[in-house]
């Protein structure tokens, strides 16, 4: 779950530019940008350390690695024997205070994201939340179970699993975690689709994290995120009449999708 968060301060500048500027050309001048980190320099120093370190290590000597094109990122190969081949990704991210939330490497949802642009991650306290309600739940619970059935079910849509994930961490605070078995599994699959359906008709979908009372405290935010207004992440359907008739068409294709996938019992 993530949302445009501006460009990034280097945290190093404010102690080191005075040195910087007298010195000349540093380590800042490597990683950054006016000032703020910039992306596209951290992922091309991170895929040249990598490509240096990888020649002293053993396992040179048995499998190949590739370095693969990206600008937000380290996307490598390795190749054992010229068959068995593993892919992995390497984000970046700079850690909020002691908090939760991150401002990573990955782009938005805009056309273009600058370099020094980074997008607000919830992706560490997602897990956290996860791992919470899995240490509370019953050992039947299914609500890994609705999210799968719900992600297959959004194939050709324009909702993203971001928005039926926000549904079902707000319907997990609200429902008893008792009501979550596997009995309970065409009920809380209603619920989601109810739960949805009243977010189109008031045109509002909270952000889970932003100004959410019913987070578990186990998860650390910033302050500021407890005490915010909440966030809409449907405000552009109150914006455009056309993107809010499209989204109706969508959610009765999910609705169909939805109830046929548990008739057939997958």
């Amino acid at each position: 779950m993530e949302q445009p968060a501006g460009e990034t301060r280097c945290f190093l500048h404010d102690h080191e530019e005075e040195q910087w500027r007298n010195e000349g050309p540093s380590i800042l001048h490597d990683l950054c940008t006016d000032s703020y980190l910039d992306v596209q320099k951290i992922a091309r120093c991170f895929q040249d350390m990598l490509r240096h370190s990888w020649r002293i290590l053993p396992e040179s000597a048995t499998h190949r690695l590739t370095v693969l094109p990206s600008d937000r990122s380290c996307k490598f190969q390795v190749t054992r024997g010229g068959e068995k081949r593993l892919f992995i990704e390497l984000m970046f991210g700079v850690r909020q205070g002691d908090s939760d939330i991150f401002v990573s490497s990955q782009n938005t949802e805009a056309a273009y994201t600058p370099s020094t642009m980074w997008p607000e991650s919830y992706a560490v306290a997602e897990m956290k939340f996860f791992r919470h309600i899995a240490s509370q739940a019953q050992p039947d619970s299914i609500h890994l179970r609705c999210l799968q059935l719900c992600a297959r079910s959004l194939l050709d849509t324009d909702f993203s699993t971001r928005t039926l994930k926000t549904v079902v961490m707000h319907l997990l605070t609200i429902i008893p975690l008792t009501d979550w078995g596997r009995r309970d599994l065409l009920e809380r699959l209603e619920d989601i689709l109810q739960y949805l359906q009243s977010c189109l008709e008031e045109g509002r979908l909270n952000h889970f994290f932003i100004g959410n009372e019913n987070v578990p405290e186990e998860i650390i935010l910033p302050q500021a995120l407890r005490t915010a207004e909440p966030l809409n992440l449907f405000r552009h359907l109150e914006q455009d009449s056309d993107a809010c008739a499209n989204a109706w068409l969508e959610f009765l294709m999910l609705q169909r999708r939805l109830r046929t996938l548990v008739l057939q019992g997958r």
